[in-house]
């Protein structure tokens, strides 16, 4: 883009609610001289959370000229609720203005196709680099540097006037908790997600017993006053042998610090189970707990057939399996492609894998992203996954009846009732949900309620933690059938032309950097689709990441499924760092004559000029 004709103008921002400004709708023009920062992303998406984390830093380093918009483009209708989003930027400390972005306008005119999505506007109006998915922090960090530096030198940066207003809360026992367990004595567990701890509470679930975590983000091992957690979750308590010989009686899944941490429910002792603390990325996560990186594991559930803990790993749409008692953890589930398929648990995809409860020979799953409701059962000398409610990524509603008909929308917890029925948290409907595997059927229980997370059956009684209430509450037993209508994701399809077109992932190291090619290619490719019979030619994986793709006569949409990764280095030096920026795009594709022939992906780099028409 050398031509000031090939430049990009950042299209103006619009939107229905402005928050963290004190009200004010804010414009690109008033921005004028700092580099702006939009982050496309919506609360139901752990890679778009992983992105907030990321994004910390950066505005702490550059704070004097960096201004960041988060654009708000749900993917679940509850997601475009004003008092959703409200109430994900408290829960996620968001630190930064947000404009929601409910009918996708902002998403369109930025040619946004995955969330999360970066975009980084230069000081005088115009995009120069735009980056899908998580892991871009150094690349930012580099990108934004070179603009502060020759932006400097034009006179054209402009800094301070930072239009961030913190929102005033109210001070609550529980700020967002997500999951509860009983112990063996009748106390209760719950992680309180939003004051990052977990509080024991008395049998009647009001009286506090005491709180492990000192209210602070953190990794601090130690007493139970002083520890800290970040974003805690799941709790999974142990059995009596295993904790005995493990030396604690609880595993929590630390969400957002990307650990499992154990309880001694005795001493009060915090300690580090497993996990670095960075995030998984793309390498092992197979061997000593400690020594394995972890991504957002969201819940935990001991479950014999297993031989372990299983960790609902939502950062990466897998399950592990975590042994208390040789401190190993391995992959039990899934191939990190997020999806929904069935089979042999080394083969089967899931989508934000979220909430479990064991129930003997089975593993009851809530698979977020999918609106779905699976399980896993031994099958000979492996496991198999099944789905009982839940088609794809994008259908979901509040339907009961048969459960082929059936639809949730964002399930996040699970509790066995007893006859084996399921109980499941439907997050983003506010209901409490009822699965009979005998009959088949799905039933409402509650509805009305605030995002809840977690169930618990203590004592005979159904308990919900609702999350956005800040409450642990008594459910009703009466169940009720919904008749509702079958939503989609509101994303818009990429329109193509049938037959050929050619296809292409963008990918351009930051500033500093080079392609890594001293180990072979640099770059990899994996192209599939859903239906499988979407693509006549151009499925299959490999190095460039460019390709002619042929779509099959008389299909008339789809899902084009796209895994992109690529290597890079620092430019020169001895031990130069290398980093490596991988991507998966679920991209709805609808065919029309007079339809595209090209399609093009940046997974990071300079974004082109639209065609006419496109």
């Amino acid at each position: 883009m050398s031509s000031a004709q090939a430049r990009v103008r950042a299209p103006k921002l619009t939107g229905d609610v402005w928050l963290n400004t004190g009200g004010r709708r804010l414009s690109l023009a008033e921005l004028r001289g700092r580099i702006v920062l939009l982050d496309f992303w919506t609360s139901g998406c752990v890679n778009c959370l992983h992105v907030l984390d990321e994004l910390r830093p950066l505005e702490e380093e550059f704070g004097d000229v960096l201004v960041t918009v988060g654009v708000h483009s749900p993917k679940f209708l509850h997601e475009g609720e004003r008092a959703s989003i409200e109430a994900a930027v408290r829960r996620y400390e968001v630190h930064h203005p947000v404009v929601n972005d409910p009918k996708m306008e902002l998403w369109s005119q930025y040619a946004v196709r995955a969330w999360p999505t970066l975009v980084v506007v230069d000081p005088e109006g115009y995009v120069v680099h735009v980056a899908a998915g998580e892991g871009h922090g150094e690349a930012l960090r580099r990108v934004v540097a070179d603009l502060v530096a020759k932006h400097a030198a034009k006179g054209t940066l402009r800094r301070g006037g930072n239009p961030y207003v913190p929102v005033e809360e109210q001070q609550t026992e529980l700020r967002f908790p997500s999951k509860a367990v009983a112990t063996a004595e009748g106390r209760i567990l719950v992680a309180d997600t939003g004051h990052h701890s977990v509080v024991e509470f008395a049998s009647d679930g009001e009286t506090v017993i005491r709180r492990f975590g000192s209210g602070e983000r953190g990794a601090q091992d130690g007493p139970f006053d002083l520890a800290s957690f970040t974003e805690p979750s799941g709790i999974a308590l142990l059995p009596n042998d295993v904790a005995q010989r493990a030396g604690y009686h609880a595993v929590v899944a630390d969400t957002a610090g990307h650990r499992l941490r154990g309880l001694d429910l005795n001493t009060g002792e915090v300690t580090t189970v497993a996990g670095t603390g960075n995030q998984w990325r793309n390498g092992a996560d197979t061997g000593k707990a400690l020594d394995t990186d972890l991504t957002s594991p969201w819940d935990v559930a001991w479950w014999a057939p297993a031989g372990g803990v299983v960790v609902a790993m939502a950062g990466n749409h897998t399950l592990s399996v975590f042994d208390p008692i040789s401190g190993d953890i391995r992959r039990f589930a899934g191939t990190t492609v997020e999806g929904l398929k069935d089979g042999e648990v080394g083969e089967a995809f899931f989508a934000q894998t979220s909430g479990l409860a064991p129930d003997g020979d089975k593993l009851w799953l809530a698979d977020a992203e999918t609106s779905a409701l699976r399980w896993i059962e031994p099958d000979g000398e492996t496991f198999t996954v099944h789905t009982a409610v839940g088609t794809d990524l994008f259908s979901f509603g509040h339907a009961d009846g048969p459960a082929d008909e059936a639809l949730l929308q964002h399930p996040l917890g699970l509790a066995v009732l007893p006859g084996d029925r399921i109980a499941i948290a439907d997050t983003y409907n506010g209901a409490v949900r009822r699965y009979d595997p005998f009959t088949r059927e799905v039933t409402t229980l509650a509805t009305g309620l605030a995002e809840p997370q977690g169930l618990l059956l203590h004592d005979g009684e159904l308990l919900v933690v609702e999350s956005a209430g800040n409450r642990l509450a008594p459910v009703g037993a009466q169940a009720t059938t919904v008749a509702g209508e079958k939503n989609a994701v509101r994303r818009p399809p990429t329109v193509l032309a049938t037959g050929d077109v050619e296809f292409a992932v963008v990918f351009t190291p930051p500033p500093g950097e080079k392609l890594d090619d001293r180990y072979g290619p640099s770059t990899r490719l994996e192209v599939s689709a859903s239906p499988p019979e979407l693509l006549a030619d151009g499925a299959g994986i490999g190095t460039d990441l460019t390709r002619r793709i042929r779509f099959a006569d008389g299909v008339t949409e789809g899902v084009l499924q796209v895994v992109a990764q690529a290597a890079s280095c620092d430019e020169g030096g001895e031990h130069p760092a290398c980093r490596i920026t991988r991507q998966d795009w679920g991209v709805p594709v609808r065919f029309e004559s007079g339809g595209e022939r090209t399609l093009s992906l940046v997974m990071a780099g300079e974004p082109k000029p639209a065609s006419p028409g496109q």
